[in-house]
């Protein structure tokens, strides 16, 4: 997932110094963290937490921009605006950084809510003026083509925006900060110890079932104590959501994401087309690899706490012992891939903008975020010694690549991308990668970890459609109450699921999609994954046969950051932009020869 600097003083990296007086988070380790552009605009030592020297530099632009009387001016004047935002973006990425990697310390709950009640919605408002007077001035025309996406970007943002909103959406994002808060505290006694929910689901790829059963019980009735809390906390997430949609004139919540999304290039329909295709072409065959599996560990049917054992017996894939193992092998597996890309990777390892290790108190998932003026990626994750963690630590890598080789992109704005293919940029790292995890095992062990991948791809695209379905269903049918929206729920599973059998846990079923934070706190943002997923395939296809073509391709595209429209990206990747039945059936069916080659 894409979202920015590194672990904690309390992991022994001291790379990360918090200081009260100014509310400023630092880096120690200075040299590879200096802005990647020296300011032409902001003074070095201004306070960006601060209202007053904000409103300075602000003014300044805004005087700046009314006096700018040629394209050339206005150039520079976006230079100088981009220059404020990409420093003012980085103290916020850190201080999310900050509290993610230690959601129960009180300073940095309390220094990233600063920004989210203060600094955003001073900010919001301020910004918007300023945009809305860019979008009207007379040299805007006159900017060359390549500013195009920048304008119709400004555009909506322009046609968006309510001041009214700015109260309703710094609540939306506090309560959204609480879901990780609440996350991030549990934990269960396992073992005779206590453990976070991700360390004890190692379990679940244990070949002992009364084992897994126990740990996947112990699992679900933590996750249970808060299931109120939760639900409470999404139905206050409804009213707000609700109320911002309608204040900026739409009739649903659902029409108002697609627009601040930016989705130009696709829509609703397209949405749950692409799922209907997934649920001809995809769930049939993951019910053949259910049936497989339940023949192979010789059971009836299978059960919620059966679905990510080996099915042959085989113990759990441990790639790693340590982080510092996950990243030193990592590192050779990406050199052997690419020794540019490898080189890109040595340079986020060394300059430790990393933080992987799970613990209590971190929040749930993983992401990469960008430390914008440094121009930097960061990774954080929650490692626990699993194959997962490796596959994950190679898809948040490849966001990195993509913040690194979009780094020279003059714009601020073109050096992020539209998130559907900003995943393509994190999926097909993990299978362009997949050939060189001899790394980290034997040869049989590589295959099998290769074929589980593969699988796991197929899997989860029936679960993307869960998730991207019940967000429409959600948001569509305003005033619904919880039971309905459980039965929503249980129905979009038994459309999508497998055939495990869920007798006696239907109240964990009902509440599964509590697990899902992106329901929580980025609404509508899943079925980028399934498109990218496409991408991805299509990219790992030509592998196969072209892989030093592929891997052209993909440095290239990212290198283009968020200069060309959706589509204009997947072709620079030499992909179709195409979620369709014909272009799923097509990777679908390179998948399972893949698959049956690896048995």
């Amino acid at each position: 997932m894409d979202l920015s600097a590194s672990l904690l003083a309390s992991l022994g990296l001291a790379l990360l110094r918090f200081r009260w007086q100014g509310l400023e988070l630092e880096m120690n380790t200075l040299a590879p963290l200096r802005a990647f552009a020296a300011r032409t605009f902001l003074p070095a030592a201004v306070d960006l937490c601060s209202l007053p020297e904000l409103e300075e530099q602000f003014g300044r632009l805004e005087r700046e921009l009314r006096d700018a009387g040629s394209a050339s001016a206005l150039v520079t004047w976006l230079g100088h605006y981009d220059e404020v935002q990409a420093a003012v973006d980085e103290v916020r990425a850190r201080r999310y950084i900050a509290m993610t990697c230690q959601t129960d310390d009180p300073e940095r709950e309390k220094a990233y809510l600063e920004i989210l009640t203060v600094v955003d919605p001073w900010r919001k408002a301020r910004q918007m003026e300023i945009l809305r007077a860019f979008s009207q001035h007379p040299c805007l025309d006159s900017l060359p083509e390549s500013y195009g996406v920048l304008r119709r970007s400004v555009e909506m943002q322009v046609r968006l925006f309510r001041e009214e909103n700015i109260a309703r959406e710094t609540e939306e994002a506090r309560l959204s900060q609480q879901y990780q808060k609440i996350v991030g505290a549990m934990t269960v006694s396992f073992d005779g110890k206590e453990q976070t929910l991700a360390q004890v689901g190692r379990v679940l790829e244990e070949p002992d079932r009364e084992r897994r059963q126990r740990a996947w019980e112990q699992i679900a009735e933590r996750r249970g104590q808060d299931v109120e809390t939760l639900e409470e906390l999404f139905d206050r997430l409804l009213v707000l959501r609700s109320e911002i949609a309608t204040g900026a004139g739409f009739s649903d919540y659902r029409g108002y994401a697609f627009a601040r999304a930016e989705r130009f290039d696709y829509t609703p329909a397209d949405c749950l087309e692409f799922g209907r295709a997934i649920e001809e072409l995809v769930v049939p065959v993951c019910r053949e690899m259910d049936a497989r599996r339940e023949k192979q560990l010789g059971i009836d049917r299978l059960r919620p706490w059966d679905l990510v054992v080996d099915p042959e017996g085989k113990p759990p894939l441990h790639p790693f012992r340590t982080c510092a193992e996950l990243l030193e092998k990592t590192e050779k597996v990406i050199c052997s891939l690419d020794q540019p890309l490898g080189d890109l990777f040595r340079q986020l390892r060394r300059s430790e903008l990393v933080d992987l290790e799970n613990r209590k108190g971190k929040a749930p998932g993983g992401y990469q975020s960008t430390l914008s003026e440094a121009r930097l990626p960061f990774v954080f994750m929650n490692a626990v010694g699993t194959h997962r963690d490796l596959e994950t630590l190679l898809h948040e890598s490849g966001h990195a690549f993509h913040t690194l080789l979009a780094r020279t992109q003059p714009l601020y704005a073109y050096r992020s991308a539209p998130l559907e293919f900003c995943e393509v940029a994190s999926m097909a790292m993990e299978l362009l990668a997949a050939p060189y995890l001899g790394t980290f095992y034997g040869e049989e062990d590589a295959r099998r970890a290769r074929r589980n991948h593969l699988e796991g791809i197929l899997r989860f695209l029936p679960w993307m459609a869960v998730v991207d379905g019940f967000q429409h269903w959600l948001y569509t049918h305003p005033g619904h109450s919880r039971d309905e929206r459980a039965v929503a729920w249980k129905g979009l599973v038994q459309r999508f699921g497998g055939r495990e059998d869920w007798s006696g846990y239907e109240g964990v079923l009902r509440s599964l999609w509590h697990r899902q934070l992106h329901i929580f706190e980025y609404p509508f943002y899943y079925i980028e994954y399934g498109i990218a997923q496409l991408g991805a395939l299509g990219l790992w296809r030509r592998s196969l046969t072209d892989p030093a073509g592929a891997l052209d391709a993909y440095r290239r595209a990212l290198a283009l950051g968020g200069s060309k429209p959706l589509p204009e990206l997947f072709a620079a990747a030499g992909l179709p932009f195409s979620f369709g039945q014909d272009n799923l059936q097509t990777l679908v069916r390179a998948v399972r020869e893949e698959i049956q080659r690896l048995r």
